[in-house]
């Protein structure tokens, strides 16, 4: 496995019921306001969020743009939301539990099996490299998980 490959993760502790922050999370048309890379979420098929559902992700980073597809794989709603990014081979999960009086939340990217050719050609094409990304991306979950947080207690 390649440091592009490894799990990324960040986490916090929310001062809000875990209610709240599953409001918040589930609301995709506010995700580009806390995530640095994403700039809308659609979903593709009729029926609102559950397992099975599409969603079209639009990114970019400085002046790339591209497109994703993601299915939602697991769906324990207030607990638990995992959608599978096909172009890429990431899965990104979402967990949250009571934690005290607020929310333990942790955000995580495996990658269950490799990235995508795909991925990493275009990854090394435009965005610098697969383990730069990475990177990148370690770094942008937590900020996606620091603005949540920030909305959650506000």
């Amino acid at each position: 496995m390649s440091t592009a490959d490894r799990e990324l993760r960040a986490e916090a502790d929310v001062a809000a019921p875990p209610e709240r922050v599953w409001a918040l999370l589930t609301d995709f048309s506010q995700m580009p306001d806390w995530s640095p890379e994403l700039v809308k979420m659609l979903p593709l098929k009729p029926g609102g969020l559950r397992r099975g559902q599409w969603y079209l992700g639009i990114n970019r980073r400085k002046a790339v743009v591209w497109p994703t597809r993601s299915v939602v794989a697991e769906l324990d709603p207030g607990r638990l939301l995992v959608w599978d990014t096909t172009s890429s081979g990431a899965r990104w999960i979402w967990e949250l539990s009571p934690s005290g009086t607020g929310t333990r939340l942790v955000h995580r990217r495996p990658v269950p099996k490799k990235l995508t050719g795909l991925s990493k050609l275009f990854a090394g094409a435009f965005l610098g490299g697969a383990e730069g990304h990475a990177d990148e991306l370690e770094t942008g979950m937590a900020e996606t998980v620091a603005r949540l947080r920030t909305a959650a207690e506000s």
